[in-house]
Parts: structure tokens; C-alpha cells; sequence
């Protein structure tokens, strides 16, 4: 059997890892999309995000480790979703981080951080200004878009400072303690007038894509925040611009964004009350020696014929 190990996780210590720990299986790194092409020719097992001429390639392709989490990407290679291609994903090592990072753009929009640090930068020293200028978090309402993984760690945090929490979710789910009610999909808007602050958790699937349109937007109040941390594209950016520049929206953190990198001539970036970060939310030290490991164990139970790890629903698109 051949794995081919691509640029997203190769390292001369973890093929050494691989190799030792499978003697029988051939283990080939792709460092470029070239090497991917060549090497998956006659591959069993891919390791990474493949593009539509990397499958085009491939002739004895039985399963897809992605290192990553949100599987969109699938879109373009329908024969890809129509194939019976196992595919699964790497969603643990993201899960704790992500959250966190809901949270810190949070606290950094409510506690004016931005503001506080170019105080600092500025040697500036103006206390008075801040009177009455935080939000506190106690006893507001977070309102949740899809609670899978990601959104059940960012709503056990809300818990933790002492927010009510709502969710919406395409699969009947059960709350769990802590959880006042999770709803299901046609109750969005119900979610978004309630919400003080409102998560964007949710993979963009044809479903979710444009979901949070100018219309949804307005029924934020105008003192509710918004964060988005899963990906663009689900959340209008130009309704949500607008109602940031307005007023109409208190503030909003992106992590992620509808187009990436994000151009330097957008004019997201220069909106006073939006905090951009670069699709970094899941990078924490242990995130590439956690998806290593899932391809590890995912390979070992593989040959030994038992169920894999994070099998995604290609249909669905998660």
C-alpha cells in the first residue's frame, strides 16, 4: 500500500515516524503541488488537501486524510463527492483554539483593547475615557450557528463568564447542560434578535453560503457582536461593513473572510470596530503535531480494518 504524505504535514521526522511504525507501507512525501500530481498516481491513501488535477490523477485513490477542518473545498471536484473516496478530517487539534480565540475577540471588542493598546503605544495614560466605555459579559445572551465541535467549546466558555447560550443547528441535538435551547435552522432569525453576541461556528456548505445576508444582519441589535471563526463567505461582508460603520452593529471579529488573504485595497481592514486576524484562530504549538497524530492512528486502524476517525459526509460538506 502506498500513502502519500503531502506538503501540509511532511517533516523528515514524522515520514521516519510513519515509516517505522508501518514497515509494510510505502510512505512517499509531496512537498509541491507537482510531487502531489506524480505521486498519487498510484496511491491508496492521501494525506492533505488535494486540488481537482491531483484527483484527476489519481487511479487506486481508496481515502483522504485532510488536515484540516472545514472540507468546502470539495465543491470543485464533484467526482470527488460522487466518488467512494473515503474522506476524513482533522477537527480535534482546532477545536480548543478556536474557541478561545471567539473569546478574545470578544473581550478585545468589549474591553476596547484596540483603543487601550494604541494608549499604550502612544504613552498615553486616559482613564477617564474608558468610564462606563466596557461591556460586561455576565447575563448576556450568546447565540450559536451550528454545534458541532467548535460550537459546543465556545458555549461551555460562555458558560464560564456567565452567558446565556442559544444555539441553531441543522441535526436535532440535544442541549447539554449548560445550553438553553438548541434550535433548528428555520429559527435563525428568532437566534439573531436574542443574541448580544452572535458565533459563526458553522462549515460553509451550499446551505450556509450567503446565510447571514444584509437582512439577517439587521436583526442583530445595535449594541450585539458578531465573530466569525469558521469560514467566509457564510456572513455578507458588505452588509456587515456597513452596519459597523452605521452603528447598526456594536463591533465584529473575523477570522476568516470570503476571499483570502484579504486584499490590502478591501475595506474591511480599516474599520474602526471590526478586529481581522488571518485565519490563524487553530494555531497553537500542538496543532501540526495533532494532526500528525490523527493521520497516524487513523492509518493504524486503516489496515486494521476498523472504523476511522472524523469520516466526513462529502454530501453534506462536513
Amino acid at each position: 500500500m502506498k500513502v502519500v504524505v503531502s506538503q501540509y504535514l511532511v517533516s523528515d521526522d514524522f515520514l521516519q515516524d510513519l515509516q517505522q511504525s508501518f514497515p509494510g507501507v510505502k510512505i512517499h512525501p509531496a512537498r509541491t503541488r507537482d510531487e502531489e500530481k506524480q505521486e498519487i498516481v498510484d496511491a491508496d491513501v492521501f494525506a492533505g488537501e488535494p486540488s481537482r488535477e491531483v484527483i484527476t490523477a489519481a487511479r487506486r485513490l481508496r481515502w483522504i486524510q485532510h488536515p484540516g477542518t472545514g472540507i468546502d473545498w470539495i465543491e470543485q471536484i464533484p467526482d470527488l463527492i460522487a466518488s467512494d473516496i473515503i474522506l476524513t478530517n482533522t477537527r480535534g487539534p482546532h477545536v480548543n483554539p478556536m474557541a478561545d480565540h471567539v473569546f478574545m475577540c470578544l473581550l478585545a471588542l468589549t474591553h476596547r483593547l484596540p483603543e487601550l493598546l494604541k494608549d499604550q503605544e502612544a504613552h498615553r495614560w486616559e482613564g477617564d475615557k474608558y468610564i462606563e466605555g466596557f461591556t460586561d459579559l455576565t447575563g448576556r445572551t450568546m447565540g450559536i450557528l451550528a454545534l458541532g465541535d467548535i460550537g459546543m467549546a465556545t458555549a461551555r466558555r460562555a458558560q464560564g463568564f456567565g452567558m446565556r447560550v442559544l444555539g441553531v443547528d441543522v441535526r436535532p441535538v440535544e442541549p447539554p447542560l449548560g445550553i438553553a435551547a438548541i434550535w433548528p435552522v428555520d429559527r435563525l432569525d428568532d437566534l439573531l434578535r436574542l443574541s448580544d453576541v452572535f458565533v459563526v461556528t458553522a462549515p460553509l456548505t451550499p446551505q450556509t453560503r450567503g446565510l447571514i445576508d444584509r437582512r439577517r444582519l439587521a436583526l442583530l441589535r445595535p449594541t450585539a457582536y458578531l465573530i466569525v471563526v469558521s469560514r467566509g463567505g457564510i456572513v455578507d461582508e458588505s452588509a456587515l461593513a456597513d452596519a459597523l460603520r452605521s452603528g447598526a452593529l456594536a463591533g465584529a471579529g473575523l477570522d476568516v473572510t470570503a476571499e483570502e488573504p484579504l486584499p490590502a485595497t478591501s475595506p474591511l481592514w480599516d474599520i474602526r470596530n471590526l478586529i481581522i486576524t488571518p485565519h490563524a484562530s487553530a494555531s497553537i504549538r500542538e496543532l501540526i503535531p495533532g494532526r500528525r497524530q490523527i493521520l497516524k492512528e487513523n492509518l493504524r486502524r486503516y489496515l486494521a480494518g476498523e472504523p476511522l476517525l472524523n469520516v466526513c459526509d462529502k454530501q453534506a460538506g462536513y
